[in-house]
């Protein structure tokens, strides 16, 4: 096993920059997850650790070894990629056997890593059987199993969950998660789902537009956002942003004013919040962080919204709310038992020690 580190590492395809001087550290044995959008370069970064795209600057070390200029067959890593890329004609012992085979590995060597890969995956039934006589999460552990069989210092997966449906994803995420705590390797996973981010990894790297925003615990990654975009995406449904202003005297009598509502800061916020008073903010409320009024016997003062219930989705044991407030709409998750009349209003008491705000200009977080 081995850790990975990125120094200042840049990847450009013309004027484009795709990979903005990232910097990572990646220790033994993690399970490092990378996060954003479409197009913010998180494949392109795992590419450039399996030696598949040419960096334009800085270094990629595994272990301590610089492998800047090492092919991809000599780094020691092993790649999953979306597609499952499994060869149709060959059954799945001999598509787990073929990289060994082709690395010349004794017979006696590759049939005992190929039924332990089979062991761990539970595919053993299915050696005997072609591609296209298994679903798509077998073929997808097949795929990880050929992985598994190089036995390699890093694991590399690039959207290995992308292809199954929403069941099957929830069932493979969990035996992933077995699987580094049964190998204890290191493992570098793509995804653009911030959910599969947040259950999965030791650490998260959230990247837009090439550049590293943060790079944490999922909680400390879901608590203490670094900015507005960190914030909205951790989280789901998403944070909730509204434009307010810092009225009042600090600490003890510090409110946020917006279109239609009012909430007193508490004063560790407050105090925090120094010369932004008076100025345009944006305050940050998670839709978890809201309940219905009627379950709260003693709110804290100055926690309180009246909102116009616009949209209702019941989820069984939680009701998705969207609401109305002045010229803001929100969402937010509210108990099954709460009496959610479309058309009507209702108080929702607000969590304000779990408060965000942000600077309006640069979207960094103040508090």
């Amino acid at each position: 096993m081995a850790k990975v580190t990125l120094e200042h590492v840049t990847k450009k395809f013309g004027d484009v920059i795709a990979v903005n001087d990232v910097n990572i550290d990646i220790q033994d044995k993690e399970f490092l997850v990378l996060v954003g959008p479409s197009g913010c370069g998180k494949s392109t970064t795992l590419r450039m650790v399996a030696g598949l795209e040419e960096i334009s600057a800085g270094n990629v070390y595994i272990g301590d070894r610089l492998v800047n200029d090492v092919a991809p067959k000599d780094r020691d890593i092993a790649m999953v990629f979306q597609s499952y890329a499994l060869y149709p004609h060959m059954s799945v012992y001999d598509n787990l056997a073929f990289g060994l085979k082709l690395r010349k590995t004794p017979k006696a060597e590759i049939d005992r890593r190929v039924k332990q890969a089979a062991d761990i995956l539970m595919i053993g039934e299915l050696l005997n059987r072609k591609p296209k006589q298994l679903s798509g999460g077998q073929r997808q552990r097949v795929a990880l199993g050929r992985a598994i069989v190089r036995e390699p210092k890093v694991f590399l997966m690039d959207e290995p969950l992308s292809n199954l449906d929403a069941k099957l994803r929830v069932a493979t995420r969990a035996e992933l998660i077995k699987l580094h705590q049964r190998l204890q390797t290191t493992i570098v996973y793509v995804t653009h789902d911030q959910i599969e981010a947040m259950t999965m990894g030791t650490r998260i790297a959230v990247l837009k537009d090439g550049l590293l925003q943060q790079l944490d615990t999922p909680q400390n990654l879901y608590d203490h956002p670094i900015n507005m975009f960190v914030a909205g995406f951790i989280g789901s449904p998403a944070m909730n942003f509204f434009n307010v202003k810092a009225v009042g005297a600090p600490p003890e009598d510090l409110w946020v004013e917006g279109d239609g509502f009012k909430l007193k800061l508490p004063e560790d916020k407050a105090r925090k919040l120094g010369e932004h008073v008076g100025e345009d903010i944006v305050l940050g409320i998670r839709p978890e962080d809201f309940t219905d009024r009627a379950f709260v016997p003693n709110p804290a003062p100055g926690s309180v919204m009246n909102v116009h219930v616009d949209v209702t989705e019941p989820m069984g044991a939680e009701v998705q709310a969207y609401f109305l407030v002045g010229s803001h709409s929100f969402v937010a998750k509210m108990e099954s038992r709460s009496h959610l009349v479309v058309g009507g209003t209702l108080d929702v008491v607000v969590d304000i020690e779990a408060m965000h705000l942000f600077d309006r200009k640069v979207e960094r977080t103040i508090v």
